[in-house]
């Protein structure tokens, strides 16, 4: 049975000017390799409603799982909690479970939670909250879709309270060989072993170590024993071109 799959959709100007450096999508993909769920898409959007809503629809229909991060805070630009509602048509309010775990965090820091600190408690009618222990302002599940903070380390909390949650599949292992020759050196019997073992990703990977130019080739798959196989007839290969 195939593992199931999933995406990233990620929401900010802020990445899209360069202004941030995205962190959370290769945070992810490590994870969902580590517990068998296939990550298939990353895709960024603007902080725009109309943007959201379109891509949201379209990768909950297409992937087992969706994942976002950005644009639940308390500004006006973060939109992304009224986007999930449109796209699931369904309300949007200040939950008072969400409210309580909220006003508890800031009282921890001797804080009282404003009304725009309040827009962070705003989640959709039916959606199951994503709780964090750094900020206190939760995230919320609803269906495949999982609605997580920008910040990483805040992503990082959230996505270890999902992630036990869901379905998984079978963890895809992953093997390197290192060349040191060019990629077209190597290029015919990479092909032939990708052909020959289609369960397998072969990947290559040109790389500059100092002086050295060469090619690290990475095997993935969820059978230990097609991987362990592929990495030995890398190896014979490596012998026969040159470490």
């Amino acid at each position: 049975m195939p593992n199931p799959t999933a995406a990233i959709l990620v929401i900010g100007d802020e990445v899209l000017s360069g202004r941030t450096r995205e962190a959370n999508a290769y945070h992810l993909a490590g994870e969902l390799t580590r517990v068998g769920i296939d990550l298939r898409e990353i895709r960024v959007v603007p902080d725009d409603h109309a943007f959201i809503v379109d891509a949201l629809n379209a990768l909950r229909a297409a992937h087992d799982h969706l994942f976002t991060s950005g644009g639940i805070g308390p500004t006006h630009d973060d939109i992304t909690a009224d986007a999930v509602a449109a796209a699931f048509d369904v309300g949007i309010d200040v939950r008072d479970d969400a409210r309580e775990l909220l006003e508890n965090a800031m009282a921890g820091r001797g804080q009282t939670a404003t009304e725009e600190q309040l827009r962070m408690a705003r989640i959709p009618d039916g959606a199951t909250l994503i709780t964090n222990g750094i900020s206190g302002a939760p995230g919320f599940s609803i269906g495949n879709v999982h609605v997580m903070a920008g910040v990483p380390s805040i992503f990082v909390a959230m996505l270890a309270v999902v992630l036990p949650t869901l379905d998984a599949g079978t963890p895809r292992l992953s093997r390197e060989v290192r060349f040191e020759v060019g990629e077209s050196r190597i290029a015919s019997p990479l092909r032939e072993l990708a052909e020959e073992v289609p369960q397998l990703s072969v990947g290559s990977y040109p790389f500059r170590d100092g002086d050295v130019r060469g090619t690290n080739v990475v095997v993935r798959g969820t059978d230990p024993a097609m991987v362990e196989d592929a990495v030995a007839r890398l190896e014979a290969l490596r012998a026969t071109v040159g470490a």
